[in-house]
């Protein structure tokens, strides 16, 4: 259903009068490939979260305390919060969670005594490495096989995609207010 010859035979959100039938397949094509990525990034993502017994909120989590361990800082549950933009009650329970999984270790603050620190616990940093970690891996070899023009062709065009995204959900927001 990307193809506008389809969902939009009369043109009226899309006129692609002036190209040529195999431009506009070879844009339907690209409009599959990026419903493809999406696809296998979100089975990814659920299979990474599903293998660790994560939610979305929990995983972001971890990937920033592995980039924080990686940069030796010290995170704090606050510090943590304002990441993931969430309350500090939720933090707590977050935290709860991830520690009675034995996914992270609390420890007092090395220079502030009323302050906690979070850290990441070696198993589980090891088991973000070696899946998302890996995955990330191999998607910048990808990249890096890329000549320096296509990679900014690419950047490019995944830049006014995104603003396509934030105008859409900008109009959905306020078309709900």
């Amino acid at each position: 259903m990307l193809d506008p010859r389809v969902i939009d035979p009369h043109q009226e959100l899309v006129d692609y009068s002036a190209l040529a039938e195999d431009e506009i397949a070879q844009i339907v094509r690209v409009l599959q490939g990026i419903r493809r990525w999406r696809e296998a990034e979100q089975k990814m993502s659920f299979t990474s979260r599903d293998r660790m017994k994560l939610n979305e909120t929990d995983m972001q989590a971890l990937r920033f305390l592995v980039v924080a361990k990686n940069d030796g800082r010290i995170v704090t549950p606050g510090a943590l919060a304002g990441y993931l933009g969430i309350s500090s009650a939720s933090t707590t329970k977050l935290l709860d969670r991830l520690a009675a999984a034995g996914h992270i270790e609390r420890a007092a603050h090395p220079t502030d005594r009323r302050a906690l620190t979070i850290r990441i616990t070696q198993q589980t940093h090891e088991q973000v490495r070696d899946t998302v970690g890996r995955t990330h891996a191999r998607r910048f070899e990808v990249a890096a096989r890329m000549s320096p023009a296509e990679r900014e062709t690419v950047i490019r065009f995944l830049d006014e995609l995104s603003e396509t995204a934030d105008e859409s959900a900008s109009a959905i927001q306020e078309a709900t207010t």
